[in-house]
């Protein structure tokens, strides 16, 4: 007769889309961490390479799923999430590797402050070691969002592990039941911004977010997305956005503010011009302006149901500009 095999403490996502070398690279660094008790589900994006020839999948603690088509960040961590079996989900890029402590560091420091349901990584500019990645997500009142100390010298800015906003989703842990309880990811967003939509919910519904300076992860970020100022990122990132703004942003703050996040819009169309972007930057607005009717009448209740904290907490955590 069969036994089940026990849940593991932590399950891991990683999502893959024609990047074999990459998640096999990656997988490699978890088979490395000096903690252990973890499954590892591999999300297929219908990768029309030899990603699943390269990725070795046959290890007792790694799951398979192979969706057939590319369906997106947000719809292919959900239903990695979905089978997980971890009291704790770490979401993990396919071109994030780990040092070799960096799960060990996780689970000791939420053993450590329970008060907090997600922690958020020390990430390294894979190809400029001397340079971050990101030390935490931040957002401001008007709108914007920002990996903090994303490409900053990593010698002067040594920061202690400490509160922070939210989590990069290239290498962010969530308790399993705080994940589930706000409705995981838009899949509506589909890639770009949707972890700072998840964190925004998280604090709404009053969970708390750590940066942990230890856990360590060298990110080469984009390396499938192709490139953050790309036409696809850009397109995702600005639309996003403003669904993010007018579906989490308490009413009096969303009031308050909207002179702010209109000329943060204003501003961020000026760059797409710039920048030789201008049908892809008014494409994104215009498409984020139409889905505003979803936003508003569905989910932004439905956020906004949850919610736990004051304006005076969350605004504590935001920034001015």
């Amino acid at each position: 007769m069969s036994q089940t095999k026990p849940a593991p403490f932590i399950s891991i996502i990683i999502i893959n889309f024609n990047g074999g070398d990459l998640t096999q690279r990656c997988l490699d660094s978890l088979s490395n961490q000096s903690y252990q008790n973890f499954e590892v589900i591999v999300v297929d994006n219908g990768s029309t390479d030899a990603s699943l020839e390269i990725t070795d999948t046959s290890a007792d603690n790694i799951t398979l799923i192979e969706l057939g088509r590319n369906t997106g960040f947000a719809y292919s961590n959900n239903r990695g999430a979905e089978q997980a079996r971890g009291e704790w989900l770490i979401l993990l890029n396919n071109d994030a590797f780990p040092e070799t402590n960096w799960l060990e560091t996780l689970v000791k420091t939420q053993k450590q402050q329970t008060e907090f349901t997600f922690f958020s990584s020390h990430q390294i500019n894979y190809h400029h070691p001397e340079l971050l990645d990101g030390t935490g997500d931040m957002y401001a009142v008007n709108g914007r969002a920002w990996r903090r100390d994303y490409n900053a010298t990593a010698e002067q800015n040594i920061r202690p592990s400490g509160e922070v906003f939210g989590a990069c989703a290239a290498a962010a842990m969530y308790k399993k039941s705080a994940f589930d309880q706000i409705g995981a990811f838009d899949e509506d967003y589909f890639c770009h911004f949707e972890d700072v939509d998840l964190a925004f919910r998280l604090r709404l519904a009053g969970h708390r977010c750590l940066y942990v300076a230890e856990a360590r992860v060298h990110h080469i970020g984009s390396a499938t997305a192709g490139g953050e100022q790309g036409d696809f990122a850009l397109y995702q990132g600005n639309r996003n956005s403003v669904w993010t703004y007018f579906k989490c942003m308490p009413l009096k703050m969303l009031i308050k503010y909207l002179p702010q996040h209109l000329h943060l819009n204003y501003l961020e169309i000026k760059n797409g011009i710039h920048i030789g972007k201008k049908r892809t930057i008014f494409k994104s607005k215009l498409d984020a302006f139409v889905g505003l009717f979803k936003v508003l009448l569905i989910k932004r209740r439905k956020v906004q149901k949850l919610r736990k904290i004051s304006d005076m907490e969350l605004e504590h955590w935001m920034g001015r500009s």
